[in-house]
C-alpha cells in the first residue's frame, strides 16, 4: 500500500500501476468501513470483492515497484544494488515505526504498515533474480511457507489481537514473531506476494500482449484455486455453514490443531489456496489496469493524464492510508451511514489534487528524503 512509489521518477511511472494502487487503497478502505454482512447475514458485495484481495494487491504492487526501481527487466547489480538495498531498509524502518505509531490510535483497523516494512527487507535477497525464477519461486513460496508456519507457530509466543504498537518494542522477540508469522499480515508467508510482483515487474509491462497474459493467467489461477479449495475443503468435512462463517475473513492464519485448515481459501487465512487465489486476483487487476490505460492512451493520447488525476491517490498511498486511519478514528466513523462515501471522496480528491499540481504526497516526500539521498535520485 505504501509501496515504494516514492522512489519512482515521474518519467518512468506506469499509470496503470498507479490505477491498481488506487483500487487497492479503495478496497482496503471498503473493508475497514463498509459493513461485512448484509441484513440477511450474507456476505456483502464489497466484502466479497475486496476482503483479503485489497491488501494482497498492495503487497503484489510493492513487488512491482521494487522491480521498477531495481532495473525493471535487467536487475541492478554491484554498488548500485547495495545503495538501493540500504535505501529500502531505511524506508522499511520508517514504515514500521509509522505503523506502530498508528496502532496507538486504537481504531480497530488491522494496520498493515509495520508488516509491510518487514516485507521490503525480506524481499532484498531476491532483487537480482529474473522474471521466470521469481514467478516459479512465488508459487513455491505460497505452497510451502503456510505449511512451515503451521508447524512453527505453536512454538512461538501467543499473539495479541490488537495491532503491534510502540510498547512492543520492549519485547522484540514477541514483536518479531507477530510481524513474521503470528500477526494479521504475516510477513514471511506474504513474501509470496512480493515475489509475484517482482516477477511481473521484470516483464515488459508496456506490451499489451504481456498485460493480457498477466490478466488471463491471474484470472485462471484465482478461479482454479477457489474451485479446488471448495472441493477439497468439503471432502475434508467442512460444511457450507462453516465455509460461510470464515468467508468474511480470519485473523492472519488458521488454527494449528488440524491440517485440513490449510485447504481453505478464506480471506486472511494465509493458506496456500488463499495466497494463490489472492495473488492471482492481484495479477488480474494489474493486467486489466495496464490494458485499459494503454487502450485509452492509444485512442485518446490526452486521456492518460485525466486517468492519472482521477486515480491520483495511487501515487501517494502512504499519505492517504494514514489519513484514512486517522479519519476512521476522528472525523468519519463507521457509525456514519455515509462513512465509506466520505472516505472515498476525500482520498480521491486529495490524490487528484496532488497529481494535478505535480506534487508528491507529504509522507512520500518525508519518508523518501534519506532513501533518495542514498540512491542519488531526485524524484
Amino acid at each position: 500500500m505504501a509501496g515504494v512509489s516514492v522512489f519512482e521518477r515521474r518519467s518512468t511511472r506506469l499509470v496503470g500501476v498507479d490505477v491498481a494502487r488506487c483500487l487497492a487503497l479503495l478496497g482496503m478502505i471498503a473493508t475497514h468501513v463498509a459493513v461485512a454482512r448484509d441484513p440477511d447475514g450474507s456476505l456483502s458485495t464489497l466484502q466479497w470483492i475486496a476482503g483479503g484481495r485489497a491488501s494482497a494487491l498492495f503487497a503484489v504492487l510493492a513487488g512491482v515497484s521494487l522491480a521498477i526501481i531495481s532495473g525493471r527487466r535487467t536487475p541492478v547489480a554491484g554498488a548500485a544494488r547495495g545503495r538501493l538495498s540500504l535505501a529500502i531498509v531505511v524506508r522499511a524502518v520508517a514504515l514500521v515505526m509509522i505503523g506502530l505509531a498508528l496502532a496507538e490510535l486504537g481504531t480497530g483497523i488491522a494496520v498493515i504498515l509495520a508488516y509491510y516494512g518487514v516485507l521490503f527487507v525480506l524481499a532484498l535477497p531476491f532483487l537480482g533474480l529474473g522474471a521466470r525464477a521469481l514467478l516459479v519461486l512465488a508459487v513455491a513460496w505460497a505452497c510451502v511457507l503456510p505449511v512451515v508456519s503451521h508447524v512453527v507457530r505453536p512454538l512461538l509466543p501467543d499473539r495479541q489481537f490488537a495491532n503491534p504498537d510502540l510498547d512492543q518494542l520492549a519485547a522484540p522477540g514477541r514483536l518479531a514473531a507477530e510481524l513474521l508469522l503470528t500477526g494479521y499480515y504475516p510477513a514471511l508467508p506474504w513474501v509470496a506476494y512480493v515475489l509475484l510482483g517482482l516477477g511481473l515487474g521484470r516483464l515488459d509491462l508496456t506490451r499489451p500482449v504481456i498485460q493480457a497474459r498477466i490478466a488471463a493467467a491471474g484470472l485462471v489461477v484465482a478461479a482454479g484455486t477457489t474451485v479446488a479449495s471448495g472441493f477439497l475443503a468439503r471432502r475434508a468435512g467442512f460444511t457450507d455453514v462453516e465455509l460461510d462463517a470464515v468467508a468474511g475473513g480470519m485473523f492472519g492464519q488458521t488454527p494449528t490443531d488440524d491440517w485440513s485448515w490449510l485447504l481453505l481459501v478464506a480471506p486472511h487465512s494465509t493458506t496456500p489456496f488463499d495466497l494463490l487465489q489472492t495473488g492471482g486476483s492481484a495479477a488480474a487487476v494489474l493486467g486489466l489496469c495496464l490494458l485499459v490505460v494503454g487502450r485509452l492512451r492509444a485512442v485518446a493520447p490526452d486521456a492518460e493524464r485525466a486517468v492519472a488525476i482521477i486515480f491520483g491517490a495511487g501515487t501517494m498511498t502512504l499519505t492517504l492510508y494514514v489519513l484514512h486511519v486517522v479519519l476512521r478514528e476522528t472525523l468519519v466513523t463507521p457509525e456514519d451511514d455515509q462513512a465509506l462515501l466520505w472516505h472515498v471522496v476525500i482520498v480521491l480528491w486529495v490524490g487528484g489534487l496532488f497529481v494535478a499540481l505535480r506534487r508528491r504526497g507529504p509522507l512520500e516526500w518525508l519518508v523518501g528524503l534519506v532513501p533518495d539521498l542514498l540512491r542519488g535520485s531526485r524524484s
